[in-house]
């Protein structure tokens, strides 16, 4: 084990934890982990005041997970997280760490998935349970003990849940859990909410603060582009049509992800190779040799495989799939822009992960621009482009050298120059037509729109709310009321994270929200509008139920 592993190993972990860290490509632990693993290791309740992307999803989900006794069937941690899409990423988190500990079992509970496996799932004796407050708190009247042997707490973003109006069902969790039990919470910023629950809940805690160093990547020009998950690797094709690249690599989530994207970019005649785990290490380093050289122009590789991978040539990275944080992000296009020479990154990103797109903009200090996909025309002329400079070298002497053979060809022919160099350009390019209609027929791509920005104009003035009529709505949507209003305590930003949290839906899928006096409006997909209404049925806002109805205008 290097010295730099060897941190993780000196914090107290379990040697299976420290080795799966290890194969993850962490190789020295970040401040808040090297702060807070020994305080949770030994047991102690603790506040963590640290931003997203520092690495705080590990500094307590490894000691949790050495404290976790793989032998008892029955729920053992929990882990609150105030979004789906965060209770999702914490979950992976818990699994990645586990994979060496047999018999460990992690669920994800949160609104938009049935409830039945969720709680078969921790009936069953999953030992990690990682929940969104409103859906836990709906098992939790299905059946009041589901957290009874529940021993380690976690608040993870406590500030986000408060703002998201969870403090009611989070004194509802807090009752349902033995008082023995040891709790950490973690939150960006401490206003008083969270201190009132710190002291009402956490017995003499520890206090961990961590002050976000900026990480910067100037030299490298970034940008983003949206796209569906389905979408990706013909984004990818299309993007490689208009980059000028001289060597790129392509980074991905999964091995399988690197042979199946790499096996689609060989199919288009790039040369193209794989690089994951499964791959021995002399491969590895033929692979990396044939980049150097040039016998390879594009590598699709994990995270763990491109560890310590350096060569000069590659001048473009894709994030093809999203780092699991920021720190991923800024080693991966550090691949690119070495020894003086200018890189370029881009990331692709699903609607869903636009939230890790702020996190990562707020940990490097720079804003990542976003960009369109390229459009047919735009792709007809880095083709067109292409082939001018492939030719454009051998016009020079062209006619000294080939001038006679042009002469008798079209004379043996029966055709005119032009009508043979039209024949010679369709061998050049496979048959290829180059034309705006050929390139509008292959695969198209229908661009990720961009969230609407909603102004103060989406809002009436307070005396108004009674009286002003629904503003139209927009195309494909249906409004939809509920009782809670401004007097219940409800804010537009409350609405949007339980719709967001129960019904599963992505940000840009929700429209207006215009919060009145004594109810609330809210627009939403007309189409599926009555399987997303059963959905939120049982949902809960700042503790009282949604009731969300379609709101008949007469």
């Amino acid at each position: 084990m290097t010295q730099e592993t060897g941190g993780f190993a000196s914090l107290g972990l379990h040697p299976t934890i420290v080795a799966a860290v290890v194969a993850t490509g962490y190789e020295e632990p970040s401040a808040i982990q090297h702060q807070s693993i020994p305080i949770i290791l030994a047991g102690h309740d603790m506040i963590g005041q640290a931003q997203t992307g520092t690495g705080k999803t590990a500094a307590f989900a490894l000691p949790i997970l050495s404290r976790i006794d793989p032998s008892k069937r029955e729920p053992q941690a929990l882990i609150l997280a105030p979004t789906r899409e965060l209770a999702l990423q914490v979950a992976t988190a818990f699994e990645t760490y586990a994979k060496q500990m047999p018999g460990v079992t992690v669920v994800a509970v949160y609104g938009g998935a049935p409830m039945g496996p969720q709680l078969k799932a921790i009936r069953n004796g999953a030992q990690i349970v990682v929940a969104t407050p409103g859906r836990l708190c709906d098992h939790l009247r299905r059946d009041e003990k589901v957290l009874a042997t529940v021993n380690h707490l976690v608040l993870d973003e406590a500030d986000e849940m408060l703002k998201l109006g969870f403090m009611d069902d989070l004194e509802v969790i807090f009752k349902a859990m033995p008082e023995t039990r040891q709790t950490v919470l973690f939150s960006a910023t401490l206003p008083q909410s969270i201190r009132a629950i710190a002291e009402r809940h956490l017995k003499d805690p520890k206090h961990v603060k961590i002050q976000t160093k900026t990480q910067t990547v100037t030299a490298i020009e970034q940008a983003h582009l949206l796209v569906h998950a389905d979408q990706k690797t013909s984004a990818v094709l299309r993007l490689l049509e208009v980059e000028e690249f001289d060597a790129l690599i392509a980074f991905v989530r999964t091995k399988q992800a690197t042979l199946d994207l790499a096996s689609a970019l060989e199919a288009k005649g790039y040369k193209a190779a794989a690089l994951n785990g499964d791959i021995a290490q002399n491969q590895r380093e033929r692979v990396i040799e044939s980049l150097k050289d040039g016998r390879l122009d594009i590598v699709v590789a994990t995270d763990v495989a491109a560890r310590g991978l350096d060569v000069p040539r590659i001048t473009h990275v894709f994030n093809v799939d999203m780092p699991y944080d920021p720190e991923s992000y800024v080693h991966r296009i550090g691949r690119t822009g070495r020894a003086g020479r200018e890189g370029r990154a881009l990331l692709l990103v699903t609607p869903r992960e636009r939230r890790m797109l702020q996190v990562i903009e707020r940990v490097t200090g720079q804003k990542v621009a976003e960009v369109r996909l390229p459009d047919a025309q735009a792709v007809l002329d880095a083709r067109i482009k292409k082939l001018t400079n492939s030719l454009a070298p051998l016009v020079a002497d062209a006619e000294a050298t080939h001038g006679d053979l042009l002469d008798r060809l079209t004379a043996d022919i029966g055709c005119s120059p032009r009508a043979l160099a039209a024949a010679l350009l369709r061998k050049a390019t496979n048959g290829q037509a180059l034309t705006l209609d050929a390139v509008e027929k292959e695969q198209p791509l229908v661009p990720t729109s961009a969230p609407r920005e909603r102004t103060t104009g989406d809002r009436p003035e307070r005396g108004d709310r009674e009286r002003r009529a629904p503003v139209p709505l927009g195309e494909g949507r249906a409004r939809c009321r509920t009782a809670l209003g401004a007097r219940d305590g409800i804010a537009a930003k409350n609405l949007l994270g339980a719709i967001l949290n129960e019904g599963g839906l992505a940000r840009e899928a929700i429209g207006r929200i215009q919060v009145r006096d004594s109810f609330s409006l809210v627009e939403l997909p007309e189409d599926g509008l009555e399987k997303l209404l059963s959905k939120l049925k049982d949902t809960r806002v700042a503790g009282k139920q949604l009731k969300l109805r379609r709101y008949r205008e007469d």
